[in-house]
This record gives structure tokens, C-alpha cells and sequence, in this order.
């Protein structure tokens, strides 16, 4: 799997981001993880949509436009549910609850992962 560094403006928010972009990567994603931690940071590019089916546990998602700005942000997601389509999302990141708070991310911010965004 790629992998990339994700920052917010010049301050680096994730070392460590991996990248999903086969169809095996994308569909198996964070599904049946006991826990993740902030080494498994996912980022699905062209991706506007999750679902959080099959997992364990519950997550951050983040979307951003194709210009990484934040368009959407849903903490603490449970197992088992659906966000459709977001509008104006190009790319979508997934990481463990709380930790888009902890960074301080919210609609508007400009995130930058080199590579998709």
C-alpha cells in the first residue's frame, strides 16, 4: 500500500497515511480491526461515500474536495452504518474516534496529502 504524509497547512497532522487505491485495499479498508491507532490512517481517494459495515469499532471520517479542503467531518461513527454521497467531497479519510478533534480539523480547514489531495 502507498503511503503519504497528511498536513494540515505546513503543520504535519500524520507521518504515516496510507493510501487505498486497489480494489482489494479500498474494499477491505479498517473492516474487522479490533482497534487502529494513528499509524493506520486511511485516505480513499475519489471516494464521496462509506459505509462502516462489518466493522469492530468506531471512526473518524473526514471528506475533502479535490482541493483538500474539509467539506464534511463525522467523529465517533458506529459499526454498521451508511453516509451516502456528500456533496462537494472528492476524497475521503478514515481515522480512530476523536482523532479529528485531537487535531483540531473542521469544515474549511485545507488539508494536503501528496499524491491525492
Amino acid at each position: 500500500m502507498h503511503t503519504s504524509i497528511l498536513k494540515k497547512g505546513d503543520q504535519i497532522l500524520v507521518t504515516k497515511v496510507r493510501i487505498a487505491k486497489t480494489f482489494f485495499e479500498r474494499f477491505s479498508g479498517l473492516m474487522g480491526q479490533k482497534e487502529i491507532t494513528i499509524e493506520d490512517v486511511l485516505v480513499f481517494p475519489k471516494c464521496n461515500s462509506v459505509h462502516t459495515f462489518f466493522m469492530r469499532i468506531s471512526i473518524d471520517v473526514i471528506f475533502v474536495s479535490a482541493q483538500g479542503v474539509v467539506t464534511q467531518v463525522f467523529s465517533n461513527l458506529n459499526p454498521w452504518r451508511l453516509l451516502l454521497p456528500q456533496k462537494k467531497a472528492a476524497h475521503c479519510i478514515e481515522m480512530p474516534s476523536d482523532e479529528a478533534g485531537k487535531m483540531g480539523i473542521s469544515i474549511g480547514d485545507s488539508l494536503s496529502c501528496e499524491g491525492v489531495f
